[in-house]
């Protein structure tokens, strides 16, 4: 026994030297930018096998989805010592190199990139954004393995922004202690704009692609009110650097967190009006508050990352759906949207999932598992079956931490969840589960949250919002209360001059009556469709009981059917402060607010 067990020491040190001599270095450069392509040259070297197995990610953290970025990939060849050897492509995403053992081997490929998004290379004759999971390969078994990035940028490129560390003394080079670093760090090469500003004791990088009416200035001072305000919530700022890319186009939105930098998405000429700039630094919010929230304080399957398919979770609706919430008390504790507006923008929360059919039908943590499957391939009846993690986990942050306030008489709040939850997987070095999330929750509050999970996070019930907003003394009203509206229940497009349905409302006249997705839109009572249904006098004028003849064409035939109108469903929630809140009340409104 004792002589097996010297021998099983002895080949675990084996194997982790064989491991630790093995390097990985990345080369890029363009040569074709204007067709869209990336060169990547990969070189291995300690490699102890007769092959190794190269594979490229099939999708890329905080984007849930198989994007097969294999698909983008050709000319792949290799050589070891100088010499071509035998690559064969064993299934959609890997290659099979054989080297005979050789100390070092190089790979090229090429990988074209013209998809315009947050969590997708771009490469054209004015810059590079370059997404790791889509650019990058790795030798299966070794994603602990670290690895050098040398970017060479195209003529005329002077600059390279990222979250990676650079290599002292070697220009545009970059290393990753691991793969999961390199993944998640992707890179802007070519000319955009780069300033710096200093906030929560961390250099920050913005670097801005695209233009845009942007004051630096003015973005400097209030992107750093954002970071005080998210890094206060946790007491620390786990960061040396963190890095913002930001793609200004006509029309761009949406963002992708990084652990030290993000991407974010925006419109060249939104920062000159009020509602374009706060949406900006909304965006920045959320996107910040992901470097604690999802990034390490995570649940559990969300690292480290199997590349190789779909990792599942039913937490979605904490890490993105607690973050979209979690944006709204950052710019309020920045001073960028006062309490009133705060809780009006809550309140349109709430109403935005009591509106959606598929609220009553899948449950947040249901939609948190299937988002592989819908969240990211939405179809036409999906606002019928489903809900947003993003959305409904807003308004179970909102029921959540009023509750935990209410319970310790405004002692405690989901901060406090949140710092704690941030700290025990910082200290255990791994995320979180179901059950230890919900047992701190219990710990803070003091109360049991079982009835609390069956209706909001594994059930489908309807938030008792003028509960949980009295809390705080606020005050929330269904302005569409008692009105008996008629309504059809259906979204149409005009396409060259002609209306078609694109959605039908689960239970709605539509649905009830029979009109479908792709119905030409003809005629209600004779009178021609050349407008939205729902404002047209042929509908407004009628009462709920009515009949209603609406004529299509289905498929180049016409058919005509009687609708008879239901009243609409839907809630418009407003909320206002109550002056003379009770004692409880204000406790509670205080720290809620957190100001």
């Amino acid at each position: 026994m004792k002589k097996s067990i010297v021998g099983l020491v002895v080949l675990l040190a084996l194997s982790m030297t064989a491991k630790s001599q093995v390097k990985i270095n990345f080369e890029v450069s363009f040569i074709e930018p204007q067709a869209h392509y990336a060169e990547v040259e990969m070189n291995i070297s300690g490699l102890n096998k007769d092959f190794v197995d190269v594979k490229m990610p099939v999708w890329a953290p905080g984007s849930y989805l198989v994007r097969e970025f294999a698909k983008s990939v050709e000319g792949f060849k290799a050589q070891a010592g100088g010499k071509a050897v035998k690559a064969e492509k064993i299934d959609k995403n890997t290659w099979r190199v054989y080297h005979a053992k050789n100390a070092a081997l190089k790979i090229n490929y090429r990988v074209y990139a013209f998809e315009v998004s947050v969590r997708t290379s771009f490469i054209d004759d004015t810059h590079a954004f370059l997404s790791s999971t889509g650019i990058f390969m790795y030798p299966d078994g070794m994603l602990s393995s670290p690895s050098t990035v040398k970017v060479i940028p195209y003529k005329g490129w002077s600059k390279v922004s990222t979250g990676l560390e650079p290599v002292a003394g070697q220009q545009f080079t970059y290393q990753a202690s691991d793969f999961d670093i390199l993944f998640d760090s992707p890179l802007e090469v070519g000319n955009q704009d780069v300033f710096e500003f200093n906030a929560a004791g961390v250099k920050h990088e913005v670097a801005m692609y695209g233009g845009g009416n942007y004051d630096k200035e003015r973005l400097k001072v209030d992107m750093a009110k954002v970071v005080e305000a998210a890094t206060a919530i946790y007491g620390e700022n786990p960061n040396k650097h963190y890095t913002f890319i930001v793609h200004n186009f006509s029309r761009g939105g949406g963002g992708l967190e990084h652990l030290n930098s993000t991407v974010l998405g925006g419109s060249r000429d939104q920062y000159n009006t009020e509602d374009g700039y706060n949406g900006f630094l909304g965006l920045v919010a959320h996107e910040y508050h992901h470097l604690w929230n999802v990034k390490r304080l995570r649940p559990v399957a969300l690292g480290p990352f199997d590349y190789n398919k779909e990792n599942y979770t039913t937490n979605l609706w904490i890490a993105e759906g607690f973050t979209a919430y979690y944006e709204n008390k950052i710019m309020l504790r920045a001073g960028f949207v006062n309490a009133e507006n705060y809780a009006s923008n809550l309140a349109a929360a709430v109403a935005s999932v009591e509106n959606t059919p598929g609220a009553k039908v899948q449950s947040a943590a249901e939609a948190s598992f299937d988002a592989w499957i819908k969240y990211y391939r939405p179809n036409e009846n999906s606002n019928n079956t489903g809900v947003s993690y993003y959305s409904k986990g807003e308004v179970i942050g909102l029921l959540m931490d009023l509750e935990i306030a209410n319970a310790t008489k405004g002692a405690k709040s989901l901060d406090d969840v949140m710092k704690a939850m941030y700290l025990q997987c910082k200290t255990l070095k791994r995320g979180y589960t179901d059950a230890e999330f919900k047992a701190m929750v219990e710990k803070i509050s003091g109360i049991s949250f079982n009835d609390f999970y069956a209706k909001y996070v594994n059930g489908t019930q309807a938030a008792e919002y003028e509960k949980y907003f009295g809390f705080a003394g606020v005050k929330v009203s269904n302005q569409n209360a008692g009105k008996n509206v008629p309504y059809i229940g259906l979204a149409s497009r005009k396409t060259e001059g002609r209306m078609f349905i694109t959605a039908v409302s689960r239970n709605s006249s539509a649905w009830v009556g029979g009109l479908n997705v792709n119905d030409e839109l003809i005629s209600v009572d004779g009178i021609p469709v050349e407008s939205s249904l729902e404002r047209m006098p042929a509908v407004t004028g009628k009462k709920v009981g009515d009949v209603v003849k609406v004529a299509v064409s289905r498929d180049g035939l016409p058919k005509t059917f009687a609708i008879t109108l239901k009243a609409n469903p839907n809630v418009s929630l407003v909320a206002a402060l109550d002056e003379k809140p009770s004692a409880q009340q204000l406790a509670v409104r205080k720290k809620w607010f957190g100001l």
